[in-house]
């Protein structure tokens, strides 16, 4: 029973989390100026004043805020995350439909980030005065310094204009695959410049991160040891150095995948992808609050999850991170003498 007691409370405190997100979303659109009902209007050409009565009611934005807190609350915890005011669709189902998109999108760049980042830190770490350090915080700084949309307008124009090689938009060809395997190949076609646009940034702090971390290592004196036992330097480098390097990247990963998803939303936009960005974005512009607010919520639990599987990769990285008990679990030894 001791050994669920931890896994009762983390539980706990992500439900905690989740509630928390779950409010202050909410107040925090309610606050936003404008109403679903206002933007329906506007498209109509106008509206009587019954009629716009009428929608707020059933839209149920006549009542007190304390009350619409309340009904959503409630239908959250039963499921029911409302129906689209715009798309005329229940959310949940919108946001089914988006997130797979978003997913693919997320995970490759930050797959592309993490590894095309820490080659290059471990690569200028093991020459630091060399051209190829001097070439990596060259390409890192002008990564960092340039911004997503810039980055992924940059590519539209020279790859829709220039060099034809990547399509600029969309998720797959409208005329569609034959077999499932030309299906995926289209996907991963047209996935290349939103990836590489959102992993972009992201490349320039794990370059510089794994760098500074793989200097620090490498001046360890177990890695001197390693070497004086006559290891070769790339049995040092990637077997006994890069473990413990990895170990700051694995905490960057878990901080800033919430980040990723902020950043989708503005690639999202740039490529036209479908995915949980774009509806996000169109939501924001209508007023759409159910989506939004599903949308919002979503997100959060994605960040939660990614923190828990940061966790694991942490005992993945470094055994004794999992194998160490805590303070209160260790057995005293005794310390009266022998008879």
């Amino acid at each position: 029973m001791k050994r669920l007691l931890p896994l009762f409370s983390r539980l706990a405190s992500t439900l905690g989390l989740l509630l928390a997100v779950v409010v202050l979303n909410f107040l925090l659109i309610q606050m936003a100026p404008g109403d679903p009902v206002s933007v329906i209007v506007g498209e109509m050409g106008g509206a009587s004043e019954e009629l716009i009565a009428r929608m707020r009611a059933e839209y149920g934005l006549d009542q007190p805020l304390h009350v619409q807190l309340g009904v959503y609350v409630w239908k959250i915890l039963h499921g029911d995350f409302g129906f689209s005011y715009y798309f005329k669709e229940p959310v949940l189902s919108l946001i089914l439909q988006r997130l797979p998109a978003t997913i693919l999108l997320v995970v490759t760049a930050l797959a592309v980030a993490v590894l095309v980042g820490t080659l290059l830190g471990i690569f200028s770490a093991r020459r630091p005065r060399g051209p190829l350090n001097y070439l990596v915080t060259l390409v890192s700084l002008a990564g960092y310094s340039a911004p997503v949309f810039w980055t992924g307008l940059m590519l539209v124009i020279l790859f829709s204009s220039i060099l034809p090689l990547f399509p600029v938009s969309g998720m797959a060809d409208v005329r569609g695959a034959e077999t499932f395997l030309g299906s995926v190949a289209d996907v991963a076609h047209h996935l290349v410049l939103p990836a590489v646009t959102l992993a972009s940034i992201y490349i320039a702090i794990y370059s510089r991160l794994s760098r500074a971390t793989m200097l620090d290592v490498l001046g360890a004196d177990y890695i001197r040891t390693a070497r004086a036992k006559g290891l070769s330097e790339r049995r040092v480098v990637y077997g006994h150095a890069l473990r413990n390097a990895l170990i700051p990247v694995v905490t960057m990963v878990g901080l800033q995948f919430g980040q990723l998803f902020a950043g989708a939303v503005l690639v999202e936009t740039v490529f036209n992808w479908p995915g949980l960005g774009r509806l996000a974005f169109e939501s924001i512009l209508r007023r759409d609050y159910p989506t939004l607010l599903g949308i919002l919520f979503f997100s959060a639990i994605l960040v939660v999850v990614a923190n828990i599987l940061t966790d694991i990769a942490y005992g993945l990285v470094d055994p004794r991170i999992r194998t160490r008990k805590p303070a209160a679990a260790r057995k005293p030894k005794a310390t009266g003498a022998p008879r």
